[in-house]
C-alpha cells in the first residue's frame, strides 16, 4: 500500500502508488502550528503559510507561484492547524514532476518580501473577520478556548489582530530557523508516478532542507473539576452551540470507541440526536457530533443551530443522550451500523490522491506509526458494547461538561445554561 524512506538528513518520504488514477498529489507536512507558539507570536505559523505563496527566486512573484499550475489545471493549496502545517499540489499524472518541482520550491525558497507582509497582513485579518462572522466556524474556537484556556491549545490558529499587525520580516526567518527542519518534515506522494523517478527528485529538490533540530512545544495543562460554559455576544439569528467533554488523544486505544459514540449520538442523518432534534421536533437544521484528537488531549462534542428560545431545551435533550449512552448498552445492531459508517466513510474518504497523501502523512508525523485502512477498521472491530459503555462512562461525567455558545446572550445568563448542565 505504501513505502516509507528516512533519508540521512532526517526527512522522512512516504510513497502511495495508486495505478488506477490518473492524477499524482504531492504533501509536504512540518510539524509545527499554533501549539508551537508564544502569546506574542500567536499566528506567526498561520501567517508564514501565507508567505510562502509571494514569491521564490525562480518564480519571483504571486502570480508565477499562481500561474505555473494554474495553466495545467492543477488544484494546489496549503493549511495550518494546531500541530501541523502542510502545503499540496495535485496534479494530472503527466505533470508530476512540475508539481514536485512547485512544491519544494515555495517549501524551500520563499524569499518572504517585506513589501508582500505589508499586504497580506490586510489579507489575513479578512480572512479573520470572515471566520469571525461564521458562527458555524467559530463555535469550535471558542469551545476549544474554554477547554484548554490560555495556552496554546486554547488560542486561535489564525491568532489575534495585533499580533498579525505587528509581525515583520524578521519574525518570519527566526520562526523558520526554529521550527521548519527536515527533522520534524514528512513528504508524502501519492496517485500515479514512476518511484523511482520520483526519489531521484526528491533527493535532488530537498538536498538542501535545513537540518537543525526543532524546537519542541510548551506542555499542555488540563485541570477541570466543574461544567464550564463560555458565552459570546454576537447579533445572530439562531443560536450556535457546542456541548461536549474532554476524551482520548491520537495515540489512546480508547479513541475508537470515542469515535463510534460521537457516530451514534450525532455521525449521520439516522444518529441519535439528529433524529431527536431535527426529525421529531424540527429544533435545527444542522447537528453533528465529533469526536477531535490531537497528540495529547482530545475531546467530543456536539454542535448545533437552534432558535434562541429553544436553546436550554435543546442543551437539555443533548445532555439526555449523553446520558442515556453512559447508562444503558447500545444495542449490538445499532453498534454495528456506527462501525460500518466509520468504515465506509473512510473508504470514501480516500479515493483521490490527495486524501491518500494526508492520511498517511499524518500518521507518520503526528505519532511515526502508519495504520492502512484495514489495520484501522481492525481496530474498530474491536470494539465491543462493553467498550462503548465503559469510555462513556469515562467521559460523560457533569465535571467534564463544557458548554460554548455564539447569540444574543448577557453574561447573566450563563447561569441559566449552566443550571442545564446536569448528568444525574
Amino acid at each position: 500500500m505504501y513505502q516509507k524512506v528516512s533519508f540521512k538528513n532526517g526527512l522522512r518520504v512516504i510513497t502511495i502508488p495508486m495505478k488506477d488514477t490518473r492524477t499524482a498529489a504531492v504533501l509536504v507536512l512540518v510539524g509545527t502550528g499554533s501549539r508551537y507558539e508564544t502569546k506574542s507570536t500567536n499566528g506567526i505559523s498561520h501567517f508564514i503559510e501565507h508567505m510562502f505563496f509571494k514569491g521564490t527566486k525562480r518564480r519571483p512573484s504571486p502570480l508565477k507561484i499562481a500561474e505555473t499550475l494554474d495553466k495545467i489545471g492543477g488544484a494546489y493549496n496549503a493549511f495550518t492547524s494546531k500541530e501541523f502545517t502542510g502545503y499540496w499540489a495535485k496534479v494530472e499524472k503527466s505533470y508530476f514532476d512540475l508539481a514536485l518541482d512547485w512544491v519544494s520550491d515555495i517549501f524551500l525558497n520563499s524569499r518572504i518580501p517585506e513589501k508582500e507582509i505589508k499586504k497580506e497582513k490586510g489579507v489575513i485579518i479578512e480572512e479573520r473577520n470572515m471566520y469571525l462572522d461564521t458562527p458555524m466556524r467559530y463555535i469550535s474556537d471558542l469551545f476549544e478556548e474554554l477547554l484548554y484556556g490560555n495556552q496554546p491549545m486554547g488560542w486561535q490558529v489564525i491568532g489575534e489582530e495585533k499580533n498579525i499587525l505587528s509581525f515583520k520580516r524578521k519574525d518570519f526567518l527566526n520562526y523558520l530557523s526554529h521550527h521548519y527542519s527536515a527533522l520534524n518534515t514528512v513528504l508524502c506522494i501519492a496517485g500515479n508516478f514512476e518511484e523511482n523517478r520520483a526519489m531521484e527528485k526528491v533527493k535532488k529538490y530537498f538536498r538542501k532542507i535545513r537540518k537543525t533540530p526543532p524546537q519542541p512545544r510548551l506542555g499542555l495543562k488540563e485541570n477541570q473539576s466543574r461544567p464550564r460554559a463560555l458565552l459570546h455576544y454576537k447579533k445572530t439569528d439562531q443560536t450556535h452551540l457546542q456541548l461536549g467533554v474532554n476524551g482520548f488523544s491520537l495515540e489512546d486505544k480508547e479513541k475508537y470507541a470515542q469515535e463510534l459514540i460521537a457516530v451514534i449520538l450525532g455521525g449521520n442523518m439516522s444518529s441519535r440526536l439528529f433524529t431527536e432534534i431535527r426529525e421529531k421536533r424540527g429544533l435545527c437544521y444542522y447537528i453533528k457530533t465529533e469526536s477531535e484528537h490531537y497528540t495529547d488531549t482530545g475531546y467530543l462534542a456536539t454542535t448545533v443551530g437552534v432558535p434562541h428560545k429553544a436553546a436550554r431545551r435543546v442543551v437539555e435533550l443533548i445532555l439526555k443522550e449523553y446520558k442515556k449512552m453512559r447508562d444503558n448498552k447500545v444495542p449490538k445492531a445499532e453498534l454495528k451500523k456506527a462501525k460500518d459508517f466509520l468504515k465506509g466513510s473512510l473508504t470514501l474518504s480516500l479515493e483521490s490522491s490527495d486524501a491518500q497523501a494526508l492520511y498517511y502523512g499524518v500518521q507518520e508525523l503526528l505519532t511515526e506509526k502508519i495504520l492502512t485502512p484495514e489495520e484501522k477498521f481492525a481496530q474498530i472491530d474491536k470494539v465491543s458494547v462493553s467498550d462503548i459503555q465503559r469510555v462513556a462512562r469515562q467521559i460523560f461525567t457533569p465535571q467534564n461538561l463544557n458548554l460554548a455558545i455564539i447569540g444574543p446572550y448577557s453574561p447573566k445568563d450563563k447561569s441559566k445554561f449552566l443550571e442545564e448542565m446536569r448528568l444525574d
